[in-house]
Parts: C-alpha cells; sequence; structure tokens
C-alpha cells in the first residue's frame, strides 16, 4: 500500500510521496520489498494514489529487485480497504498478505504465515507493543490470539493496551467479499469489526521483529538511528569502512575527515579533509561535505551541498538543496528539496522550511517557512487554543488563527466575536476581527460579554459560528482562544482538526476588494439573553417565598448580565464585585478562596438564603449555604442534581466517569437514569444534545440546563437554583444533609508518557477477572460495587486515579493498589 501523502512529514513529502522517502539512502518502500522478497513474496500489488508517477518511475515492474510488480492507482483515496479491493482482480485465488509501504519493518513475516495456517484464520493481523499508541489502532486478543475488540487512534482516555495494529495482514481471498467496491472503507474501521461481530475467525500475531512507522520527522530520524545501530534487519547498500562507518559505491573520504560511526555515506558523495561527521549521520547520492563542516545525527538526502564550517545537528536536509558556508541549522530543523540556505544563516530548532526556499545570508530564522502544508497536532488544547500572550500567542498567530477558521466557513458566514475584561483579549480580539473581515466574514462583536451571553448569541439563527477570548483560568498571563460553532458549543475534535490543517498548510483565503466584509455591534444582546433565559427557567414562587441571595460577580463579565435579570428574577439580592476588574481578568486559587471564605461571612451576617459566585467568564459558580459554608463542586452537583430530577421525575441525566456513583442514587431515587459520559468538555455537550437529558454537570462548577441551553452556563445555573430553592422551601445544608455521603479520593501519578500505553495495558491485566468499563480510561469495578478510574492525562505526563468505597478506608486502599499498579508498571 503507497498511496498515503504522509503530511505529518511535509516538508519533506512536499514533492514526493511518503513510500520514496530514503533511510539510510534506500526508500522505506525498497526496504519493505526487499523484506517481502526474502521471505518469497515477489508477486506484488502496489496502490498508489498521490504522485503515483514518481513510484512507478521508481521500481518499474520490479524486475531490479527480482519481483513482479502491479500498479492499481486509486481516482480518489478508497481507504485501507478500499485500495486493497481495488486490485482485486491480481489477489482472487490464494491467501495474500497486506503491508505498508512506508513502514520500515523485519517482521518475520514466514513465522506470521505459520501462524495463520495454524489457526485456519480468515484474517492475521501483526500487532506490535508500542510506548504511544495514540497514532495507531489498538487490539485486545485473548491467550490464543483470538481477537476481542478494536479500537481506531484513541485518546488516551481510551488507551487500555499498548498493543497496536502494524497494518499488517495475512487475508484468505473470501474477506474482500466484505469490502463494498468503489467506496471508501477501512479495515480497522469498518471490515474487522463487522467479521467479528460475525464471528469469523480474526487472530492477532504478536510479532518480536522491529517495526516503525515513520509518520512524523522524530520517527524519521529514529528510523535512520535504528538501521545504523543494526536494531532492524535491512540491508545497507555499501561496505564497512571501519566499525559502524558504511560507505557506498563510488564515494570519496578525505583521510583527514574525522568519521564517527555510526554513520553512512552514499554513492559517490564526497566528504573534504577537515569535515567532521558525528554518530547517525547519513549523506545521501552525490552529496557534497566542505572542509571543517560539522554534522551530528543529520539526515542529508541526494545532491546536496554542504558548506565549509556549516554546523547541522538533528535536522534533514532535502534533496538538491545548498547549505552555504558558515550555516547553522539546529535540531528538528527540516529543509525542503532545492532551497539555498546562504552564508551564515541560522535555523533555530524545529523550523520546517519548505521546497524552494532560499534563506537570506545572516538570517535567523526562527519560524517555518512555508511553501505548502504541513502537520500539526498540537494546536488545541482542552481550553481551545491557549499560550503566554505576547510569547505564544501573538497578534500574528491570532490573525493566520482567525483566517484558517474564516477559511473552513463560507464566504458570508456571520461569526460571533467577544472576549473578557482582560486588555490583551481586547487588542487580540481586535486581529481576529480583521482577519474575519479580510477573508470575507461578517463579524458581529458582542465586545466584553458573558461567555454563556456569547454561546447563546452564536447560537441564534444566522450565526454560523464565534470565537470568544479569555484570560486562562488561573494564569493572568495566558489566554484561551475559544472557537465556537453555530450552536454556541466548542468546535468539535472533527471540526478542530479541519481548522489545524488549514492553519497548518498556510493556505488562507481572502476576499477581493468587494467582498471585504462587514463588522456591526449588535444592540440588546445582553437583554435577549436575559429574556429568553427568564422565559424557559421556572421561577415560580421566587417572589412568594422571598429568598435572599448573594452573588459575587468577580469582578468579570458576568456583572454585566445582572442588572438586566436581577429585576425579573424577583429575588433580594446583594452583589459584590460587580464591575469590570481588567487588573484582575481571572481567577487564581488565592483569589478565589478570599472571595469565597468573604461570600461565606456576607451571607452568614446578612441571614441570606445562599450564595453564588461566578468565576470571571460567568461559565461556572461556586456555592456557599445559609450557614456560609462552602459546598465543595462535587457536593454542589449532588445538590442540584437532587433538585432538578424531584422536580422532573424522570429522564435522563449526563455526568462524566468521574463523578461519584451517589449521583446515580440520587438520580434513581426520583426515577431519571444517568448517562456516564468521558471527561472532555465536548463530551458531555454531545450527550447535552439528546432531547431526553434533563440535567448535565462536569463536578467543576459547571453546570448544563438543557431547557435553556447545551453548553454550560452559570447564569441559567443560578436562575434555575434560585427557582428550585424556592419552591422546595428547604435550606441547601439541609438538601445537603439527605444526600448520602460519597467516599470518592482522588490522586495523580506522574507517568512519562514513552510508558503511558504500557501503563493502561498493566491496569487491563491487573483487573484479571473483575468488571471493566472503558467509557474513558480504564474504570475497575469490584464485587462490592466499589470501584477506580485509571485516565491518562491528554495534555501532561501524569495519570489520574479515582477510588470510590463504601468508606473512606476501603476507598484509600483500593486508591493505593491502583497507584501501586501504575507505578509498577512504569518500571
Amino acid at each position: 500500500m503507497a498511496g498515503g501523502e504522509g503530511t505529518r512529514l511535509r516538508p519533506m513529502t512536499a514533492n514526493q510521496p511518503k513510500p520514496l522517502l530514503p533511510v539510510v539512502n534506500r526508500p522505506i518502500m525498497e526496504h519493505v520489498l526487499r523484506l517481502l522478497k526474502r521471505h518469497g513474496f515477489d508477486e506484488t500489488v502496489v496502490t498508489v494514489q498521490f504522485l503515483a508517477t514518481l513510484i512507478r518511475n521508481y521500481f518499474g515492474d520490479g524486475e531490479e529487485l527480482g519481483m513482479h510488480l502491479h500498479y492499481v492507482a486509486e481516482e480518489v483515496p478508497l481507504g485501507t480497504a478500499g485500495s486493497v479491493k481495488n486490485g482485486e482482480e491480481h489477489l482472487r485465488g490464494a491467501p495474500f498478505i497486506v503491508i505498508s509501504g512506508d513502514a520500515l519493518t523485519d517482521i518475520d513475516l514466514t513465522d506470521m504465515v505459520r501462524f495463520h495456517r495454524e489457526n485456519g484464520a480468515m484474517v492475521t493481523i501483526g500487532l506490535k507493543r508500542v510506548p504511544n499508541p495514540l497514532e495507531f489502532g489498538i487490539i485486545i486478543v485473548d491467550d490464543d490470539g483470538r481477537v476481542q475488540r478494536f479500537l481506531e487512534k484513541p485518546t488516551w482516555g481510551q488507551v487500555f493496551s499498548d498493543t497496536v495494529n502494524t497494518g499488517i495482514y495475512i487475508m484468505e481471498p473470501e474477506v474482500l467479499d466484505h469490502v463494498a467496491a468503489g467506496e471508501v472503507v477501512d479495515w480497522s474501521g469498518d471490515v474487522f469489526p463487522e467479521l467479528l461481530r460475525a464471528g469469523e475467525s480474526l487472530y492477532g500475531y504478536i510479532a518480536d521483529g522491529y517495526w516503525e512507522d515513520v509518520g512524523t520527522h522524530e520517527s524519521y530520524l529514529r528510523a535512520q538511528a535504528d538501521v545504523l545501530s543494526g536494531k532492524v534487519d535491512v540491508e545497507i547498500d555499501g561496505f564497512e569502512m571501519s566499525p559502524g562507518v558504511w560507505v557506498a559505491e563510488g564515494a570519496e573520504v578525505d583521510p583527514e575527515a574525522e568519521l564517527k560511526g555510526p554513520l553512512y555515506i552514499g554513492d559517490y558523495a564526497k566528504v573534504e579533509g577537515g569535515a567532521e561527521l558525528r554518530e547517525f549521520t547519513v549523506l545521501g547520492s552525490n552529496a557534497v561535505v566542505r572542509p571543517e563542516a560539522f554534522l551530528h545525527r543529520a539526515v542529508v538526502h541526494d545532491n546536496v551541498y554542504i558548506g565549509a564550517s556549516a554546523n547541522l545537528r538533528g535536522c534533514v536536509i532535502g534533496k538538491n538543496t545548498d547549505v552555504m558556508s558558515g550555516a547553522r541549522i539546529e535540531e528538528g530543523a527540516v529543509i525542503g528539496e532545492e532551497c539555498v540556505i546562504e552564508s551564515e544563516a541560522y535555523l533555530s530548532s524545529d523550523v520546517k522550511v519548505y521546497p524552494f526556499k532560499t534563506i537570506e545570508a545572516g538570517a535567523v530564522v526562527n519560524t517555518d517557512v512555508i511553501w505548502e502544508s504541513r502537520g500539526q497536532s498540537t494546536l488545541f488544547g482542552p481550553r481551545g487554543v491557549s499560550g503566554l500572550i505576547n510569547v505564544e500567542i501573538t497578534p500574528e498567530l491570532v490573525v493566520r488563527l482567525a483566517s484558517a477558521y474564516a477559511t473552513t466557513l463560507k464566504k458570508g458566514t456571520v461569526v460571533a466575536t467577544s472576549r473578557d475584561v482582560s486588555r490583551a483579549a481586547r487588542t487580540l480580539k481586535r486581529a481576529v476581527i480583521s482577519a474575519l473581515t479580510a477573508s470575507a466574514i461578517d463579524v458581529r462583536d458582542l465586545e466584553a460579554v458573558a461567555l454563556p451571553v456569547a454561546r447563546f448569541h452564536t447560537s441564534q439563527n444566522g450565526i454560523g459560528g464565534g470565537i470568544a477570548l479569555r484570560t486562562t483560568p488561573g494564569d493572568p498571563q495566558s489566554i484561551d482562544i475559544v472557537f465556537l460553532d453555530e450552536r454556541g458549543a466548542d468546535l468539535s475534535p472533527a471540526a478542530q482538526r479541519k481548522l489545524e490543517r488549514v492553519f497548518s498548510r498556510g493556505e488562507f483565503r481572502r476576499a477581493f476588494p468587494g467582498e471585504i466584509a462587514e463588522l456591526s455591534f449588535p444592540s440588546r444582546g445582553t437583554e435577549n439573553y436575559a429574556h429568553d433565559l427568564i422565559r424557559h427557567i421556572d421561577i415560580t414562587g421566587v417572589e412568594e417565598a422571598g429568598l435572599k441571595v448573594v452573588v459575587d460577580c468577580a469582578g468579570g463579565t458576568g456583572s454585566l448580565i445582572l442588572p438586566t435579570l436581577l429585576g425579573r428574577v424577583k429575588a433580594d439580592v446583594l452583589t459584590v464585585n460587580n464591575r469590570l476588574d481588567e487588573a484582575s481578568p481571572t481567577d487564581t486559587l488565592a483569589k478565589q478562596m478570599r472571595d469565597l471564605q468573604r461570600l461565606g461571612e456576607l451571607v452568614s451576617s446578612s441571614r441570606a438564603d445562599f450564595g453564588v459566585r461566578f468565576d470571571p467568564v460567568a461559565e461556572r459558580l461556586s456555592l456557599v449555604d445559609e450557614t456560609g459554608a462552602l459546598v465543595d463542586n462535587e457536593r454542589a452537583l449532588l445538590v442540584v442534581l437532587d433538585l432538578v430530577t424531584a422536580e422532573r421525575k424522570g429522564g435522563r441525566v449526563a455526568l462524566p466517569v468521574t463523578t461519584t456513583r451517589v449521583a446515580e442514587q440520587v438520580a434513581n431515587a426520583h426515577g431519571a437514569q444517568v448517562e456516564w459520559t468521558p471527561t472532555a468538555t465536548d463530551e458531555l455537550t454531545k450527550a447535552a444534545m439528546a432531547d431526553d437529558i434533563v440535567f448535565a454537570a462536569d463536578g467543576r462548577g459547571g453546570f448544563v440546563l438543557p431547557e435553556f441551553s447545551r453548553t454550560s452556563d452559570g447564569i441559567a445555573a443560578f436562575v434555575r437554583l434560585v427557582g428550585l430553592v424556592a419552591r422546595t422551601k428547604l435550606s441547601l445544608s439541609q438538601i445537603d444533609q439527605r444526600i448520602p455521603e460519597a467516599h470518592l479520593l482522588r490522586r495523580s501519578v506522574p507517568t512519562p508518557w514513552a510508558v503511558k500505553g504500557s501503563v493502561m495495558r498493566s491496569v487491563v491485566e491487573a483487573a484479571g477477572d473483575r468488571e471493566i468499563d472503558t467509557t474513558d480510561g480504564v474504570r475497575v469495578i469490584e464485587p462490592s460495587g466499589a470501584w477506580a478510574l485509571v485516565l491518562p492525562d491528554t495534555a501532561e505526563a501524569v495519570t489520574h486515579l479515582w477510588a470510590e468505597a463504601a468508606d473512606s478506608d476501603t476507598a484509600q486502599r483500593l486508591l493505593e493498589e491502583w497507584a501501586g499498579v501504575v507505578e509498577n508498571a512504569e518500571g
């Protein structure tokens, strides 16, 4: 299979297909074909799509390799199974092997065939244990090797094994009967699960050999080092001049050159006296290295010139590129083909230069020089796009982000923009507006507004999306850029990936002069939100109950909506910090605890019924009961859940799997059912879209009231709570006391990224015969009903653990047991 574009490897693959990328001066696909030949496979079908002519021209009919190659082209990508189906005419009549043309491996294919035949398998899947399984499909097999379950490209919360699909399959020809012709079909996503459900014999062969999916710049460099170190059994084209120093035919190496292997010098390359080549350096054919040049872990493709005193470390240089004297190229940098790096230029770590570019003499380059597309996987985090103000998030970056977002929308689409009270958000929002209008996107600027109001406005008819800027919670030096869809919810992972692709390629749409869009400032946005909120949220009984409530706006944008809203709620409300505080645009823990203590004192001294503190964007809230005591977020969830389900008497509630199972008791007592969701915000929002969901919460002060909004809304939660307490005629402490005590404990264990997959496999193995739930992470359920959840963090090198039992001592023992499993698995 040789049809992939290798997007993540750009600029190396900007002008050549990934299978032709050289590993120690030989294309990856050639290494694969030689492996097939070594194991007796000489009749080969090659599926091609991206830059197919280059592959055909290089390999021809396979005669030079002693093989017979047949090419099958796809007009459009058909998926992993669809592309094989496309070559069906060559595959009928006997079992066949499917193997990727862009993965470096020396797996024992002969032994894999033996395994396939002995088990009478319809499909045998080659498996390999890897430290980071996120980019691969996870497969669970039983002790006999029979496949039990598939999971394609999981998040860390879904990782329960480090045994991944290598994409190497042995198949009986009748498998192709299960693949629709001319359609996009995937083996792991479509065909294999169907065969598994049908009870067909699918087996997994766990290979001991080497396998590396060369899909990133890091793995590309690693593959070179592994070949030179002898970790993978492939043929190196050359002779070993001294231990670890491989030199190909026709190469010239001056005796005064310093070589420290392992390294490789390609055919007809020239290394002049005084040059120094260090470990894991690879020179392609016809490369020239001038005196005093220094190369260490550098991969240099064909026909490259390295000038005198140039310094290359841990980088890749594309073919036909000239690196002039004194140039310095640092770790992780990748230079595309036919570039010129002029004298004394400096390219910093991880810079990507796309083909046909010239870097001027003496230039210092610390950002990518883009010609075409490239891959990037870390743009979005759990709070949108986040980073340090004017360091990681600059006006230039914001313009590119907004341009990428605009490019994903149709011209003439209307987008709402908003911000919190900070000056940084105000400044960067102006950059957002300029980029959007220059891309033919009409902008409705809500200015400084509470985030729930921005989400509400974005969800109205005629709005195609939104961008909200807010100071990162707990970090006044950072900012979050939150992209919204037409429902006012955060962009789905699929929409995020689409935006990332456009952003990374730099392919931004620009409007013609007559298409420059308009900027408007909608009036009465806050009033419309307040009117709609009161229309949908039940506040009957509030005036009769004579409730007194203390509200802390935290100096945030919630203070802009409350004057309009409180007059309609008809409760006696004392507000504090009800002003915009530019100097303190986010919550630090110290500020939050100080404000909550003061709120408690005000509630107690004023004999109020309860107190509420909004976060600075009014998306979440904290509760204080009538005694002035803080109701922590977990108990607040249970209190509001009890009130809502008692009144609704049925329906379903959506809660993350990390919530105490006391919530299930509370919901069931009132005839409601709990739907457990993954912890990601978009998963809770997705669950809340169902018609029969009456309530959702995240356990961190965020509440979703589906009768008004399907996203987290602290203001709506406050109004709903006022009505519920008024009609219940019970205090918050009385409601809290009637709810069983929860014994839920949490711990975080530092976990290196490289071992997260093996940690989760160890957790599954340690569970034994106990019931497990893999909604998010791995939750192990004891026969007594106690449970422990092990969940790798998506953004940090830690693993989170939760444990709940009938009492704290048992929960503590359970937590320690699973923390021990995680720590032992780390080695």
